[in-house]
């Protein structure tokens, strides 16, 4: 009997079964870097032959790398201490421990379309999906759109099947990244009115960084927090847990997690999909609700042992939270300031410091919405390589502010182009006269590969000379590309006096700035 065919239901009638323990579900990139999709079971027993995964989108992948945690967790299989954690790294201990746990747990647990312990979802929800479901659409983060019942959501109608694989991952991307804001039932009709609340996913509202290393098994590894305690209850079903689940008819309290399988597959979604066939007979997922899920207390330090923190408005500090207008290069200053500011505890920075001799990847990532809309994923890699934390910091500390230095510069220059030109300006027309001059966004849209440059060369250096010319050299690039970009918008100016003299003031201004005795060393050529 294969996982894939269609079985009775105990109602009668017949329905696909989905194991993605046995069904590819894993989008993985193989060591000839070929995209060749897994099943749970393979990803675990070939960890150390596969690269990485590679969802289609930042969001999807950490999903399914924080489900293949949970399932480590769940198995007993990942290390006690830090010490057993430094050598089952360094000895590329198999996970093939994790793999026979998940192997062994009864079929009927892990079936997607289980009528009455769908994996992952909220069986509760089945009388009403015929009637108040919408199409598989509004599962896929980056396809719904504005999660307000209020808004046209014409789209999420149509009723095109989703593969079953397509519909896992968007499930537990759903879970861990779910925006906030109003569902599209009625709660009225179906569990209760606080149903329509959706909380935003535990991950939906900061930076989530993971340490990659050379292959799959090598990054589950080097993520795998030291446990000594109970793992907590691995959530596979809604209608399936040691305490009863929160309830619709009043906003709960938010339950205290129990430790990581529990906290990695929280179920942050009241979901459920109605199972169907794709032309090919394939199955799939033709309908779905889509509700409030579970709601946590606010998590203790420890279950965020890779947050990057910054300074909040109160004095205190919080996860650092991804931006839709600063690129998250800029904020790397503050990812080395986590991982040099360590204080020797269990977190993340503290274990990798420990692995010397070896350069691995810090891979950030996070998702921007807007209110109710999810409006784009973000990411970015940054290089680590144990005892070079501080210069790692350095240099991102001065790369970041000679960047905003020249960033100030240009912005300082187009007003003063902005003077000469229009010397009886109305103020509703002064904006967007000013940003006819102004060249920072093409300054921040090319400053993203030299900084990263920066960083890499400081990775290969040898001493702090090194690591100072570099920073000079970084420094030269961006003031000459920023000249020209300043230049260029200047052309725009009339070919007469008043645009001579607006264009000469604003270079001089310019030129001024990057040189100045405010201006950083960088700038001016000066390495020591």
């Amino acid at each position: 009997m294969t996982s894939a065919e269609i079985r009775p239901s105990p109602a009668g009638e017949l329905r696909p079964c989905w194991d993605p323990r046995r069904q590819a579900c894993v989008p993985a990139l193989t060591a000839a870097k070929e995209n060749t999709p897994v099943t749970l079971l393979h990803a675990l027993r070939h960890a150390d032959e596969i690269r990485a995964v590679s969802g289609t989108t930042p969001g999807e992948s950490v999903a399914l790398i924080e489900y293949l945690l949970a399932i480590c967790y769940a198995s007993g299989s990942g290390p006690g201490t830090v010490d057993e954690w430094l050598a089952q790294v360094e000895d590329n201990h198999p996970l093939t421990t994790a793999a026979d746990w998940l192997e062994s747990r009864p079929d009927e647990h892990w079936n997607l379309f289980h009528p009455t312990e769908p994996l992952g979802q909220n069986a509760l929800l089945t009388p009403f999906i015929d009637r108040l479901g919408a199409g598989p659409a509004q599962l896929v983060i980056e396809h719904a759109g504005d999660y307000n019942q209020f808004f046209d959501h014409h789209h999420l109608e149509h009723p095109a099947p989703l593969p079953a694989g397509a519909a896992f991952r968007a499930m537990l991307t759903q879970h861990a990244y779910g925006p906030g804001g109003r569902a599209r039932i009625s709660g009225q009709e179906t569990l209760g009115p606080t149903l329509t609340n959706l909380a935003a996913g535990r991950l939906g509202t900061r930076i989530r960084v993971i340490a990659l290393g050379q292959t799959l098994g090598d990054t589950l590894r080097l993520n795998l927090v030291p446990l000594t305690g109970d793992p907590g209850h691995f959530n596979r079903t809604w209608t399936v847990a040691p305490e009863p689940r929160r309830g619709f008819l009043s906003k709960p309290t938010g339950r205290r997690v129990e430790g990581p399988a529990d906290l990695h597959t929280v179920l942050g979604r009241s979901i459920l999909m109605r199972p169907a066939l794709t032309e090919d007979g394939e199955p799939a997922v033709d309908r779905v609700l889509l509700g409030a899920g579970e709601l946590l207390a606010p998590l203790a330090p420890h279950h965020m042992p890779d947050a990057v923190y910054e300074k909040a408005s109160d004095g205190g500090v919080k996860p650092l939270r991804p931006s839709p207008s600063r690129a998250l290069w800029r904020e790397a200053h503050a990812l080395y300031a986590a991982v040099a500011d360590r204080d020797h505890g269990p977190d993340l920075y503290d274990r990798l410091a420990r692995l010397s001799g070896r350069r691995l990847n810090l891979w950030a990532v996070g998702l921007i919405a807007k209110q109710t809309t999810a409006l784009t994923w973000v990411s970015d890699t940054f290089p680590f390589i144990p005892g070079r934390e501080r210069d790692l910091r350095y240099a991102a500390e001065r790369g970041s502010l000679v960047a905003e230095h020249v960033a100030s510069a240009l912005s300082r220059a187009a007003y003063v182009a902005w003077t000469v030109t229009y010397p009886n300006p109305k103020p509703a027309d002064k904006s967007g006269q000013i940003s006819r001059f102004d060249a920072r966004p093409e300054h921040w849209a090319h400053t993203e590969e030299p900084f990263h440059l920066l960083l890499d060369d400081t990775a290969a250096a040898e001493d702090d000379k090194a690591v100072d010319a570099a920073l000079v050299e970084y420094a030269d690039v961006l003031a000459g590309a920023a000249s020209r970009f300043l230049r260029k918008r200047l052309d725009s100016l009339p070919a007469n006096a008043r645009g001579y003299q607006a264009r000469a003031q604003a270079v001089r201004r310019f030129e001024t700035d990057l040189s100045g005795a405010a201006a950083p060393d960088e700038l001016k050529g000066d390495s020591t």
